[in-house]
């Protein structure tokens, strides 16, 4: 099977770059599958969604992402997001925290990281 290169990165860092067989994201227009050779696109990333990118060795790489951009070229997939974090890099006891405060947002976020993070919510 062919493969693809993909970038995740954050504002403030690259969390994951690699090769994949397949990257699935959550866009404001309905989530979306990427396979190799995808037409090229450009999809604005929704607040509190999850990217899941599927290594050739069938490893899954998982994020909670917050916001961005989901950018796919000839054999490029870039996600670009304002805030995220990889599954296992998620501080459960803070996000449920989180998820209990007056911030909307910020209950949004934390619930997302605790679904990414294989918690209840």
């Amino acid at each position: 099977m062919a493969n693809m290169s993909v970038q995740l990165v954050a504002v403030e860092r690259r969390l994951w770059s690699g090769e994949a067989t397949t990257v699935v994201a959550q866009t404001t227009e309905g989530e979306i599958g990427i396979l190799p050779g995808h037409e090229p696109l450009l999809g604005q990333l929704v607040e509190g969604g999850v990217v899941t990118i599927t290594t050739p060795d069938h490893e899954t790489v998982t994020a909670a992402v917050h916001g961005g951009f989901l950018s796919v070229t000839d054999e490029v997939v870039s996600i670009l997001a304002e805030s995220a974090e990889l599954a296992h890099e998620i501080d459960i006891a803070r996000a449920r925290q989180e998820a209990e405060g007056a911030d909307e947002q910020a209950r949004t976020r934390a619930r997302t990281r605790l679904r990414v993070a294989g918690q209840s919510v």
